[in-house]
């Protein structure tokens, strides 16, 4: 029953994907900006939707600009985040520009891609954040650096933060929990160890009462802060935010 379900959640899956290549293939020159974040929220939203996942989203959003600095666990974060924040401009490891369809959706909707491996490319990555936080854009980073189990917090990482503290630019911590009842850290949303990218889409189209919150914190001051010190207070914040299991 479940493969059932599976199957028709992919089958519209597809055909929504689909609808989304065809407005930035064909539309998207023509909308403002406005016109291109209510697309994407409305986009987004309707993707948890169609794969079953129930959104929560309690918490205040800080105004713009901002860094907006996630934990991470799976591949539908960004999609999720998107569906109550669609103004941010993620920043997301190269390869997922050359993800069918979803690759062009993604370069769609201005993601700034990075190498994670060469050094160079992060800074680069640094100075682009940094622009468009001087630019009164937001964006947001997934500081882990790769995708965890969601409890406990993976290391963070404060090469990116530091573009939010060259800018003056305030981090906005958001906390992501996918859950399901019974389950506090929802296994099927997990993307981790060598699985694979349709292992774990299966996982989420076959998940009974999958839901995803994503909390924001109250904003978190960067100036006269250095990056270490910045990226052990966002952790404490964020870490404190998630319910032991």
């Amino acid at each position: 029953m479940r493969a059932l379900v599976g199957v028709w959640r992919a089958l519209r899956m597809l055909a929504h994907i689909g609808h989304g290549v065809y407005i930035v293939q064909v539309r998207w020159r023509g909308f403002d900006t406005p016109t291109r974040q209510r697309h994407v929220g409305w986009w987004s939203a309707k993707l948890l939707r169609v794969l079953g996942v129930r959104l929560e989203s309690p918490g205040p959003q800080t105004p713009a600009p901002r860094l907006i600095t996630a934990n991470h666990i799976s591949w539908l974060d960004i999609a999720a985040m998107h569906a109550v924040m669609p103004e941010a401009r993620f920043v997301s490891k190269a390869d997922i520009a050359n993800w069918p369809l979803v690759g062009s959706l993604a370069t769609a909707v201005g993601t700034l891609y990075i190498e994670r491996a060469s050094k160079r490319d992060a800074l680069r990555v640094v100075h682009k954040t940094a622009e468009a936080l001087a630019a009164g854009e937001t964006v947001a980073v997934f500081p882990e650096g790769t995708t965890g189990a969601g409890y406990p917090l993976l290391p963070l990482h404060g090469n990116l933060l530091q573009a939010a503290i060259s800018t003056h630019t305030p981090l906005q911590p958001v906390v992501l929990r996918w859950h399901q009842p019974g389950k506090p850290y929802s296994e099927a949303a997990q993307y981790i160890g060598q699985m694979s990218l349709m292992e774990s889409l299966w996982r989420i189209l076959t998940a009974r009462d999958l839901a995803v919150e994503i909390r924001s914190l109250p904003a978190m001051p960067t100036e006269g802060l250095d990056r270490r010190h910045l990226a052990e207070a966002l952790a404490e914040r964020i870490a404190s935010a998630l319910p032991r299991p």
